[in-house]
């Protein structure tokens, strides 16, 4: 039988292991980026490895979370990470040059290879042929050292499209019924492959919306094919040389298979408080709304936008709506400034944001208190909008726009025809705010904030772990409650011992003080532990306060991975029953705990406070039991060097 996308990349890419589902595999990464609310760290980790070059073909890194400055901290890092780009033989994309996934879809993206990224959304890139990934900044440096990137190779879901989408109805909504149907942990452990001959409608853009939002569904990453459609769009981004034909072949297997017919679906929306609570517009009805903002990595291209403008176009917002939009990359906003676009926008009375992600990671416009806020973002998670009583619902730009108008959610069938917006022949292009990395790096002199701190390592693991359970938490914990964004906590990222106070602020505001007081100990989680945003920091701030373990009874891949590469136990439930008969406050140990790694995947928990135990499992892998043994990735690294 015939190859799939993803197994034609990996195969074009494997370094080591099975093209077996769940067995560890390592693969060449081509690309890497970075943006600045995780590069920092991810910088000052490579540097850390001693290498004079980044080995890749390509690394860029992107500013485009931080942007607003309060304070000097921000600013300092964006100096930080413009030298350090320049000495490492690093593309370096300024500050209002646009989103990272935007811009790297425009300007840099090329089908068939590899792209790793510390963000969350990196699978945008799927959507130009690309396997792209999202991973801790610390597999990122590794990666640009010339490390491969280990994961277990994925199941890959054939998700075919049939027909075509109705009007007004659009790429988001396609992804909202996939969430709809999975949910947010049914991605795990997978690929979503797009095929049909629905893929041939969709736009890149389009495709890249949905890629965007895939990573709600847990999944590893989504892929569409590379054809004529992609052709057109890299001709238009004066890139045709980057272009190659990538289909799977026509008898290719699948794990497993998902149909929908673009034809039945219409426009929706994502309810408080997560990307999979979807229902139609025409069912959750005419609810007020107070606040509209479009942009995003999901939904800012150049089409989105114009269909925003085309809606807005002579009327004015509603009186009660407060309307922000935000260009996806400079290229976009360029594009809307030259046409009559931008003056509709303004005109209706929309606040126009720079190029930057902003209120989607609560870096301003935090909606009033105790109001509803409909967002063309791609998540929902409870306080992530900087309010914790808001009412957050995801959707499309057509539905945004028109609910903007009436001042209650919109069905935008009601506005009457709707206008195809044709993709440009060809965008400005205009690269002049990508700095190229210095011909003489011995030259260039790092700069460096008084807020950006010394790197914590851990140490290695002791065969001994006590501490008592400092939390307990549900299910689908998301890396927002772990470690906040927003303008508060988000400028202290390269200064983890200020970052660390905020660690579960939003759960428990005692956390932090707690975990210092006792010297560290325990999380105890439900399922999907550690979804949303790849934020390192979600583990790194965690194991600087102590914390030597989590059990929960399933986690997210990305947090996962990044509590392996800072040292700390993920550990999983053998019984899930045993998540009741633990208390926060409850001391536990694990003795003998090196020979337990090694000899099995089961191991032993003391309940010293109630006098009982019960089983966990590791399933690490052998090279994960050496990484936590060493106390993490940094550490593993060096001892292999």
């Amino acid at each position: 039988m015939g190859d799939n996308l993803v197994r034609k990349i990996i195969k074009n890419h494997l370094v080591t292991g099975e093209m077996i589902s769940g067995q560890e595999i390592a693969i060449k990464i081509d690309q890497t980026l970075t943006q600045d609310a995780t590069g920092t760290m991810a910088y000052l980790q490579f540097e850390a490895m001693e290498v004079p070059k980044v080995k890749t073909k390509l690394s860029v890194s992107y500013v485009d979370h931080n942007t607003l400055q309060t304070g000097f901290e921000n600013a300092d890092d964006h100096l930080f990470l413009q030298t350090i780009a320049s000495k490492y033989g690093i593309y370096f994309s300024r500050p209002g040059n646009g989103i990272c996934h935007q811009v790297h879809l425009e300007r840099f993206g090329k089908p068939g290879e590899t792209l790793l990224g510390s963000d969350s959304h990196t699978p945008t890139g799927g959507g130009i042929g690309m396997l792209a990934i999202g991973a801790g900044g610390l597999d990122v440096a590794v990666a640009m050292a010339g490390g491969p990137f280990y994961l277990n190779m994925p199941k890959v879901v054939k998700v075919e499209l049939r027909g075509k989408l109705s009007p007004w109805v659009s790429a988001k909504d396609i992804i909202l019924e996939v969430l709809r149907r999975l949910s947010v942990k049914g991605g795990v452990g997978k690929v979503l492959e797009y095929t049909g001959s629905g893929v041939a409608t969709l736009s890149v853009p389009e495709r890249a919306t949905i890629t965007n939002m895939g990573a709600e569904l847990g999944a590893t990453t989504s892929i569409f094919p590379s054809d004529h459609v992609t052709k057109a769009f890299l001709q238009a981004q004066n890139r045709a040389g980057d272009w190659i034909e990538l289909l799977p072949d026509p008898d290719a297997e699948y794990d497993e298979e998902l149909t929908i017919d673009l034809s039945e679906l219409e426009p929706m929306v994502a309810a408080p408080h997560s990307p999979d609570a979807v229902r139609k517009v025409s069912e959750v009805g005419p609810i007020k709304v107070n606040q509209v903002a479009i942009g995003s990595c999901t939904n800012s291209s150049y089409a989105d936008l114009m269909t925003v403008a085309h809606i807005l176009k002579g009327k004015t917002v509603h009186p009660e709506v407060s309307l922000v939009i935000a260009p996806g990359s400079r290229q976009v906003y360029e594009m809307l400034a030259r046409s009559d676009a931008l003056a509709d926008l303004i005109s209706a009375g929309a606040r126009i944001l720079e190029s930057a992600c902003g209120p989607c990671i609560g870096m301003g416009q935090s909606p009033a208190s105790g109001s509803v806020s409909v967002r063309t973002f791609n998540r929902n998670f409870q306080g992530r909008s900087g309010t914790q009583d808001a009412q957050i619902y995801l959707a499309s730009p057509a539905v945004a726009a028109a609910t903007a108008l009436n001042g209650v959610l919109t069905d935008p069938r009601t506005l009457g025809e709707a206008i195809e917006i044709p993709m440009p022949e060809s965008f400005i292009i205009d690269d002049r705010m990508i700095l190229v990395p210095s011909k003489n790096p011995e030259n260039v002199e790092i700069r460096r904030g008084p807020n950006i701190k010394p790197l914590p390592v851990n140490k290695p693991l002791p065969d001994q772990l006590e501490g008592e359970v400092l939390l307990q938490v549900g299910d689908n914990i998301t890396t927002d409650h772990i470690m906040p964004a927003g303008a508060k906590v988000l400028p202290l990222r390269s200064n983890i011992p200020a970052i660390s106070q905020h660690v579960f602020a939003s759960v428990d505001n005692t956390f932090a003080a707690r975990a210092q007081e006792k010297g560290g100990g325990f999380i105890v989680g439900g399922h999907n532990y550690g979804q949303g945003s790849s934020r390192e920091h979600a583990a790194l701030a965690p194991m600087y306060l102590g914390i030597k373990g989590v059990i929960a009874k399933s986690f997210a891949r990305i947090h996962r991975a990044n509590l392996i590469n800072f040292g700390i136990l993920p550990l999983t439930f053998a019984d899930e029953e045993d998540y009741e008969k633990i208390a926060q406050g409850d001391k536990l140990s694990i003795i003998d705990l090196h020979k337990q790694l090694t000899t099995g995947n089961s191991l032993v928990v003391n309940n010293d406070t109630k006098g009982t135990s019960f089983k966990v499992l590791h399933n690490l892998t052998p090279r994960f039991i050496d990484i936590i043994l060493a106390g993490g990735l940094l550490n593993y690294t060096k001892n292999k060097a």
